[in-house]
């Protein structure tokens, strides 16, 4: 039998492991860090659960003595306590899994067989150093399972310097994610620089990237750097890189091959060192078969893919969050509200989210402003009709032109209610793709940006 070691401080954890896994394996126990590290010195021992939270030495401390005594030696962290940075910083120390307490017995099975599959015979490389961070390093919260798969992932690549690309839709929190990669690398003491190529007009966006010399254009007086010289050493974070131009993307390619970029007006190359993340909320595989994205910077990007779920898949994760932003945006005095009532926890629960995180932070913000208890109860929550959507017929489907006249016709303040369905409806019919929301609406993109961000979509 394959030996396996249990390192937790609570007997009925160890008698559980026996009972299910004593069949199959030799199951040993560890009930302290002290005792775990000197048991990991058996050599016929193949793998290791260790329990997060140890009464003589935290487990991820007890995880890299591990690592440093048997690099081979394969550890599954176990945790009762799934958060952002545990999980993240368990993957960048070279765990090679972790498990949430309490567990599925039959996912657990599968999690150690294939463990002990793939163990390789040889020792690995040690893991690499891990940047001390603080606690509000990587602001992410969540616990469902598709988060806690989102977080091995940033552990995993984060320390690799490797180009990532984050899909998901708008408002799913696709820059944390990079703040997170880029708080858990080498590059962490460097910059880390965010650019939303849909937000500046294309004329301006390549000298933002690429900086000019002097007199490079009218009104250059002076010399000026762009965004990939003053990320040197750092992290560059391109948000929206499917609106980028195709001539700039050309120049971004060059980049990331050559590592050398030209300034507006320059003759002179510049070498960069630089870690690009990009992030968008658009199908980039549908825009390069309509030839608006280039397929050779697609695979230079999609090295490392982090597809973020929508708030509607992590339906445990919502009051979570809710919890977390009240306490954000709660007043100071102790008259604020201090929670949700059972009707604002069902309301929530029953929203569809189409605005996602940031839909929901700005959905609270509203109501700790509008409270009027100790409790935020579902009125005191602005929603649409949470309702399942119903078969939609071409009546029910607004057409562009009665939306574009509402636009021009009644800008004022009395339409904005209308206003505001129009847009979720909008976004609704085009699965939140902003681009074809604004064109469903009549509408240039950054109108539609600005009124979604007025409304909290």
């Amino acid at each position: 039998m394959e030996k396996i070691l249990i390192v937790d401080d609570e007997r009925n954890v160890h008698y559980s492991f026996r009972r299910v896994l004593g069949n199959e394996y030799e199951v040993i126990s560890a009930f302290s860090a002290a005792e775990a590290v000197e048991k990991a010195t058996d050599e016929t021992l193949r793998l290791v659960l260790l329990d997060v939270r140890m009464p003589d030495r935290d487990g991820l401390d007890t995880l890299q003595e591990l690592k440093r005594l048997r690099p081979e030696l394969p550890v599954i962290i176990m945790t009762a306590f799934a958060s952002a940075e545990t999980a993240i910083r368990a993957t960048t120390l070279d765990a090679e899994d972790y498990v949430v307490k309490p567990f599925d017995v039959d996912s657990l099975k599968r999690l150690i067989a294939a463990t002990l599959r793939r163990q390789a015979p040889q020792p690995a490389p040690a893991a690499p150093p891990l940047v001390a961070l603080g606690h509000s390093a990587v602001p992410i919260l969540g616990h469902s399972r598709a988060m806690q798969e989102v977080y091995k992932i940033i552990g995993k690549s984060a320390a690799r310097d490797v180009t990532v690309l984050i899909t998901g839709e708008s408002g799913t929190g696709k820059e944390l994610v990079a703040r997170a990669l880029h708080a858990y690398s080498r590059r962490a003491k460097g910059p880390f620089l965010a650019l939303n190529c849909a937000a500046i007009p294309e004329a301006l966006l390549e000298s933002e990237l690429f900086g000019y010399e002097r007199g490079a254009f009218s009104g250059a007086t002076e010399a000026h750097p762009g965004k990939f010289e003053l990320a040197h050493g750092g992290t560059l974070f391109l948000d929206e890189i499917g609106d980028m131009p195709l001539l700039l993307q050309s120049k971004l390619l060059r980049v990331l091959q050559e590592r050398e970029l030209y300034r507006l007006g320059g003759r002179e190359s510049r070498r960069v060192d630089v870690r690009i993340i990009a992030a968008t909320n658009q199908e980039l595989e549908s825009l390069i078969r309509t030839g608006r994205f280039r397929e050779d910077l697609y695979y230079r990007l999609n090295v490392v893919r982090i597809a973020l779920p929508p708030l509607r898949e992590r339906g445990q994760d919502i009051l979570l969050l809710a919890d977390y932003f009240l306490s954000v945006h709660r007043r100071a005095d102790t008259q604020g509200p201090q929670g949700f009532a059972d009707d604002a926890k069902e309301k929530l629960l029953a929203y569809a989210w189409p605005g996602n995180v940031r839909e929901l932070e700005n959905v609270v913000a509203s109501a700790v402003l509008n409270a009027r208890g100790h409790l935020l109860t579902a009125e005191d929550l602005a929603l649409n009709d949470p309702s399942p959507r119903t078969a939609e017929t071409a009546a029910d489907q607004p057409s562009a032109t009665t939306l574009e006249s509402l636009f021009v016709r009644h800008p004022g303040n009395v339409f904005a209610t209308a206003e505001r369905l129009l847009i979720a409806k909008a976004l609704e019919l085009s699965r939140h793709n902003q681009v074809q929301a604004a064109r469903l609406l009549g509408v240039s993109r950054n109108v539609l940006r600005d009124r979604m961000k007025r409304y909290g979509l």
